[in-house]
This record gives structure tokens, C-alpha cells and sequence, in this order.
């Protein structure tokens, strides 16, 4: 086939991930939303929210190691199965009158760790499908695709309402049924489909740490895997505590309109990127917007405002799909075709580890340290109080003051680093120019050739 057909392939993908993505964020929301009702506990419904992140935490290397161990298409159509199996079983007890809350925490387990070998497998497929001078606006889409997940409970509310948990349960498994069916059809080549591995594979403990191993002996990777980890960081901060910072000066009426500020701030730096592709040098693009990200976050210290907040919750969220873009693209550049799984999933554990350390760091700080700090009166009044004032909800100002100073650092750290900033250049690029030539999948794969891998 032709580009052209490169760019159907793709979007038969990029279609399958928005349409799983986004069905099983309706029925997360609408999990979350029956734990509280049901329980009344807080507590219950964060658990809700731990479930979906330490699994797919957790799993990263298996994930990574099953894509680049067994057929791509398989992993991706089994795991969609999984998770509707799931989904499913929760219909029925609902209906049936049997559900318990830990049903749901089991389902939400089981849809986190399918949902890291679909990212897993999309990362490692993309480079395959897309010309390279082009995989900065294909990680721009896959981007929107996540964008599109955390947009997904604005209409999952609504769903509840008229629908109820019944229906946006039925609507799910419809996605899958539609995304399976999607992937089925969709023709990829082999070289897509079975990347080329040594004819005696490692043991699975050997597999698992690969990704590991890999980093460390490419010059500048682990630098990469650290800044988006940092950024990482950030992100999960700021997504803990802007909530309360919103509702410490304004209603929830307000809470409303903000959220759904930020979330098209986000959703448009993905289409931005998607169009755009990001910067001729990537890491330029990573430092240039985690500066101003970093400068965003800190603004919204600057005094309690909804203004003030509905302008900058959407300029930070903007930047974070143009640098994990961005540096995503890096990565699946420099990375063999024979290893992206295993590298993906690694990288994609390492990250997101440091969004339970942001959950269960920031809110504890603000609740005992700096917002008694910052009461009229406090340690901290005379001082940090001058910058971001004191009262109800400016120590969690005072934590996005320091965050978004982190971020300005590491914006630095990566322009002046000469191993990050020189990345690109100084390490060679592992990714062919163009997609792989369109071999029918179904074929025989040729004996795999002995690959050069990572001691």
C-alpha cells in the first residue's frame, strides 16, 4: 500500500484505542460514582481511583513483554476481551442485585492492567506504521485519544442520569464489541504485527528487565525517562489538589466550568500536536513547554480567582500531550523495532510510579503543613503569604508556587544538560524512514534474524 493506506492503517488504530479508551472511562466514572453513592465513604471512592493506577503501574514490563513476545494484534483483541468479560460480569451482578463494592475494585484492576497493554502495544506499533518524519503528529492523535478518556465522565454524568449504570455498562460493552471488530479488519503487515526477535528467546525474567537494561546503555535515555517521570509528578500533584484549591474560594458550579476549561486546554494541545507533530528537535519541544507549563502552575498561586484559574489550568493542560509527545516520539525513534515493547512498557512503569507518590504526598503536605502555615497568623504569613496570600486554601496555592517552580527547573535542566539537549543528535536513530513494506499478515513470518540485544 501507499502512505495513504499508512494513514488508513493507522487511524483504524487510533479509532480502536479512542473507542476502548473512552467506553471504559464512562464505566469508570460510573463505577466511582455507585462506590459513593452506596458507601457514603470517601475512602471507597479513592479506592476506585488506586485501583486503576497501580495495576497498570505494576504491569508495564509484562505488557512490554508480551507485545514484543507474541502477535500484536492477539494481545490487543484478548486484553479487549478481558476487560468486557469484566465490565460484563459487573452488568450482570448490577442487574441481578448482587453487586459489591470489591466486585468493582476487581474490575477496575482488570480494565487498568488490559489498558497498559493496549498503550504498550500502540506505542510499539505506531514507529511501524508511520513514517517517521510524521510520528510526532501520530503521538499528538494517540494523545487526543487519552484526552478524549479524561473528557469522557462530562458525558458520563449526563448517561447516568437517563440511562443509569445498566445502560452506560450495555454502552461499553458496545465500544468493544466495535473496537474488536475494528482491530480484526484493520490489515497490518507482519513486520507490525510480529516484530523480528533472536530464533532462542531470554527467560521471562531476563525479558522483564530488558527495558531496564536497554535505558541504561543507551547515553541520554534514562535523562528522557526522568524528566517525563518529573513531569509525571507534576501532573498527578496538580490533578490531586486543584479541586480543593477551586473550592476553597468558589461553589461547585464553578468547579464545573473550570474542570471543563482545563480539560479543552488539554484536549486542544493534543490536536495541536496532532496537526503540528511538535518541533523539528523534540527535546527543544519538551524544555519550551515544560517551561510553560511550569510558569502556568505557578500562576495559579497568584491569587484565588476563577479568572485567573480558567486561564491557566488550560495552558498547563496544553502542554502536557505537546512534551509527552514530544518526548514519546524520542524515545520510539531511538528504541529497535524488536524492542519498543519492552522498552514502552519500562518507560511507562517509571512514569506513571510517580503519580501515587503525588497522590499520597501532596494532599497530606497541604493539609498539615502548609495551609496551617498560610492561616493569618502562621509561620509562613509574613513570607510565602506576601506571594500568595493567606486564608482558606492558599497553602495548596503555595504547593503549585513550588511545583511549578520544579518544572521551570527541569525545563532548565533539559536545555542546558548537553546529554538531553544533544540527544537526538548524538544518539542514532533506530527507526527506518518509511513503514514497513505491506506483507500480508497472515503469512509465514521468515526465520527471525539474530538480533543484537541489551546484556
Amino acid at each position: 500500500m501507499t502512505a495513504r493506506g499508512d494513514v488508513v492503517r493507522f487511524v483504524g488504530v487510533w479509532l480502536t484505542s479512542v473507542l476502548s479508551g473512552v467506553g471504559s472511562a464512562l464505566t469508570g466514572f460510573v463505577f466511582g460514582v455507585w462506590v459513593y453513592q452506596t458507601t457514603g465513604s470517601v475512602t471507597g471512592f479513592a479506592l476506585i481511583m488506586v485501583t486503576s493506577v497501580l495495576p497498570s503501574m505494576l504491569i508495564g514490563p509484562f505488557a512490554g513483554v508480551a507485545v514484543d513476545r507474541f502477535d500484536r494484534r492477539v494481545v490487543l483483541v484478548v486484553t479487549d476481551c478481558l476487560t468486557a468479560a469484566a465490565t460484563a460480569t459487573v452488568g450482570v451482578l448490577y442487574v441481578s442485585e448482587h453487586l459489591q463494592v470489591w466486585h468493582l475494585y476487581v474490575a477496575g484492576a482488570v480494565g487498568a492492567a488490559c489498558g497498559t497493554f493496549h498503550q504498550t502495544a500502540y506505542q510499539a506499533m505506531t514507529p511501524l506504521l508511520i513514517p517517521k518524519r510524521h510520528l510526532g503528529r501520530a503521538n499528538g492523535f494517540m494523545q487526543a485519544a487519552w484526552a478524549a478518556q479524561i473528557a469522557a465522565p462530562l458525558g458520563a454524568g449526563a448517561l447516568l442520569a437517563t440511562v443509569g449504570m445498566g445502560g452506560v455498562i450495555v454502552i461499553d460493552l458496545v465500544t468493544f464489541v466495535i473496537a474488536i471488530g475494528a482491530l480484526c479488519v484493520v490489515r497490518l503487515p507482519r513486520a507490525v504485527l510480529r516484530p523480528e526477535r533472536p530464533a532462542e528467546l531470554p527467560s521471562l525474567g531476563s525479558d522483564l528487565m530488558y527495558g531496564l537494561r536497554y535505558l541504561r546503555g543507551h547515553t541520554g535515555l534514562p535523562g528522557l525517562v526522568s524528566v517525563l517521570t518529573a513531569f509525571t509528578f507534576a501532573f498527578a500533584a496538580a490533578g490531586v489538589l486543584v479541586q480543593p484549591l477551586i473550592l476553597s474560594f468558589a461553589g461547585a458550579a464553578t468547579l464545573g466550568v473550570l474542570m471543563f476549561a482545563g480539560g479543552s486546554g488539554l484536549f486542544v494541545g493534543a490536536m495541536t500536536m496532532g496537526v503540528w507533530g511538535g518541533p523539528r528537535r523534540k527535546m527543544t519541544g519538551v524544555w519550551v513547554f515544560t517551561l510553560i507549563g511550569g510558569l502556568a502552575m505557578a500562576a495559579h498561586s497568584l491569587r484565588p480567582s476563577a479568572l485567573l484559574i480558567g486561564l491557566m489550568a488550560p495552558v498547563f493542560l496544553f502542554t502536557l500531550p505537546v512534551v509527552n509527545g514530544c518526548a514519546h516520539t524520542v524515545l520510539q525513534l531511538k528504541v529497535e523495532q524488536h524492542a519498543l515493547g519492552r522498552v514502552m512498557g519500562t518507560v511507562h512503569t517509571l512514569t506513571q510510579a510517580a503519580t501515587p507518590v503525588a497522590y499520597l504526598l501532596a494532599a497530606p503536605v497541604a493539609e498539615n503543613l502548609t495551609n496551617p502555615a498560610l492561616e493569618p497568623g502562621g509561620s509562613l504569613a509574613a513570607t510565602v503569604g506576601r506571594l500568595v496570600g493567606v486564608g482558606p486554601g492558599r497553602g495548596i496555592a503555595a504547593l503549585f508556587l513550588v511545583t511549578g517552580g520544579l518544572l521551570v527547573v527541569l525545563a532548565v535542566v533539559v536545555a542546558t544538560v548537553p546529554r538531553l539537549r544533544r540527544l537526538e543528535t548524538e544518539l542514532p536513530d533506530a527507526v527506518p524512514e518509511t513503514a514497513p513494506p505491506d506483507e500480508p499478515a497472515d503469512e509465514p513470518a521468515d526465520e527471525p534474524a539474530e538480533t543484537t540485544a541489551v546484556r
